[in-house]
This record gives structure tokens, C-alpha cells and sequence, in this order.
């Protein structure tokens, strides 16, 4: 049987306070890299789920989503590791919740707080351009309700695929 291709499904999370945007200092294949909190979707869970969940795992807050900002496709090939992959990605905008005292996901170095000033600055270190991308659209009001996103039932049947 032939090789099927598929994307990388990943969402993230914009979350704006006084002006300044929660990113997160990663360890990556290519270096220390800056971010939204973002990751993968995973089974059996919602898209709005999956960026709730990744807030948390990499930044300890919770999160509140209030709308979709975009949805987005790139491609990032690794010159060090030689591989090649599509992503799409989901990005959600809203609010941060309580902060716990829990550990960062592995990989996380810490989280801070940027104005889109300071991640122009910093653009080289950014994991992808889709960091300020999703920023700029979420600045120029993009939004989707997320009554638009729907999961229907069997997501969450049958178990793992």
C-alpha cells in the first residue's frame, strides 16, 4: 500500500495581557526557540481540549479559549535532523486562568511575557513565522466563534486508531 500523506494537526494559543503576548522558551532540535504554548492534538480529544490542555502542560495556567484566530499550514524541514513535515495548525485566542505550581513540560524553559515590539526583535528565534503571524491576525481581529469547530461523537469511540 502506498504512503499516505498527512499533516501535523497542532493548535495554539494566543493570550494577550496589558499588551503583551504568553510565549514559551523551548528547547527544540534547532536550539532554544520562542513560541505560543502550542502542541499536538491528540486521540481521543476536541481541538478546544487539546490547546486547554497544552496551556497548562507548558505554561501551568489555565486557559479560557474565546474564539478561533486561524487555522494555519506551513511546512518546516530540519536541516539538522533532515526531516520534512507539514503542520496545520489551529490558534485559539483567550484568557489565562489561575496559575498552579507544577513543573513545565519537558523541553519548556520558562514562559514570558513579549509585546509584539520584543517577538519583531526576536524573530530569529522563533520556532516558526506562524509565531507572529497568529499575533498579527489576532491584533487585526481575526476571529471565528468556536461554535464553528464541531467533534462529532466518534472521536471519542473505539479508542486508539
Amino acid at each position: 500500500m502506498p504512503h499516505t500523506w498527512r499533516p501535523s494537526v497542532t493548535v495554539a494559543a494566543i493570550i494577550e495581557r496589558d499588551g503583551r503576548f504568553l510565549l514559551v522558551e523551548e528547547e527544540t532540535s534547532e536550539g532554544i526557540r520562542l513560541n505560543q504554548p502550542a502542541g499536538h492534538l491528540d486521540p481521543l480529544e476536541t481541538l478546544e481540549q487539546a490547546v486547554v490542555r497544552e496551556v497548562m502542560e507548558e505554561t501551568a495556567h489555565d486557559f479560557i479559549p474565546h474564539a478561533l484566530v486561524g487555522m494555519y499550514m506551513s511546512r518546516y524541514t530540519s536541516k539538522r535532523l533532515g526531516t520534512d513535515v507539514t503542520y496545520l495548525r489551529f490558534t485559539f485566542c483567550g484568557e489565562a486562568g489561575e496559575e498552579y505550581d507544577q513543573p513545565l513540560d519537558e523541553g519548556i524553559l520558562r514562559t514570558m511575557w513579549m509585546t509584539r515590539d520584543e517577538m519583531v526583535a526576536s524573530a530569529e528565534r522563533h520556532r516558526s513565522p506562524l509565531v507572529l503571524q497568529c499575533v498579527d491576525d489576532y491584533l487585526a481581529g481575526k476571529r471565528a466563534p468556536l461554535a464553528l469547530l464541531h467533534t462529532h461523537p466518534s472521536v471519542f469511540e473505539g479508542g486508539l486508531i
